[in-house]
């Protein structure tokens, strides 16, 4: 499905663009596409049992799987980053926050396979980044936001686009469709942590916002986040 031009979401079993199993809602996180002159940047790699349908996707709008280079991954869940190790070896460099990296590379209970009844296959992380850091990929220079709770390494991702300001916000609220927060059953899962993320969050200047599930934001998604945030102090204090 394109977004933008040259952005693109190619899985997210929610709101059907990829498929796990019958009665599975949450298997596969959404994952997006970005295009440059010099590659593909993708976020979050799915589960990695849709990767086919997934390539399929990215096929479809005439781009190449071969052509991806860089794989970034807002957190360690299997349905965000169950797929990374098929993309590292296909020679894709994966980035993402130390909280991340080390869960990944370990494939513990904090990639929550035990949710889908898989097991989290372990993946180097080629490029460690930091909280407020601004990357270059690929000639798109992207801010490294941390904002831990949903799990440790939830990370969100800002880039501007178009004249817009995107985000990539993985799972650090929940969807319209299923509540105001991310799952709160991963071993690592931090109220009060959680609530400071949500407090800064909702500070965060955005046009557009790329969640981990179901619906894209396109008209002020900071009054969602603020929503989110609301209900945490109502909810949770």
């Amino acid at each position: 499905m394109q977004i933008l031009k040259n952005i693109y979401q190619v899985s997210g079993d929610l709101n059907g663009i990829t498929f796990d199993l019958q009665g599975a809602l949450w298997n596969d996180a959404n994952s997006y596409i970005l295009k440059t002159g010099d590659g593909l940047i993708m976020f979050d790699s799915g589960c990695g049992d849709t990767m086919d349908q997934i390539f399929r996707n990215i096929e479809y709008w005439d781009l190449s799987p071969n052509d991806i280079k860089y794989c970034i991954l807002t957190h360690p869940h299997l349905d965000h980053a169950g797929g990374a190790h098929i993309l590292k070896e296909m020679g894709v460099k994966i980035i993402a926050i130390g909280e991340t990296a080390d869960a990944v590379s370990k494939g513990d209970d904090r990639c929550c396979g035990y949710l889908y009844h898989k097991t989290f296959k372990p993946v180097d992380v080629d490029i460690i980044v930091r909280d407020g850091e601004v990357i270059d990929v690929l000639g798109v220079k992207i801010k490294v936001m941390h904002f831990p709770g949903h799990t440790m390494g939830c990370t969100a991702y800002g880039f501007d686009h178009e004249g817009k300001r995107i985000v990539v916000s993985g799972d650090i609220i929940g969807t319209l469709l299923a509540g105001d927060f991310g799952w709160d059953g991963s071993i690592d899962f931090n109220k009060p942590v959680y609530i400071d993320s949500l407090r800064r969050f909702a500070k965060v200047d955005m046009d557009i916002m790329l969640p981990g599930h179901g619906l894209i934001y396109f008209h002020q998604p900071k009054w969602r986040v603020e929503e989110a945030l609301n209900s945490a102090l109502i909810e949770w204090r």
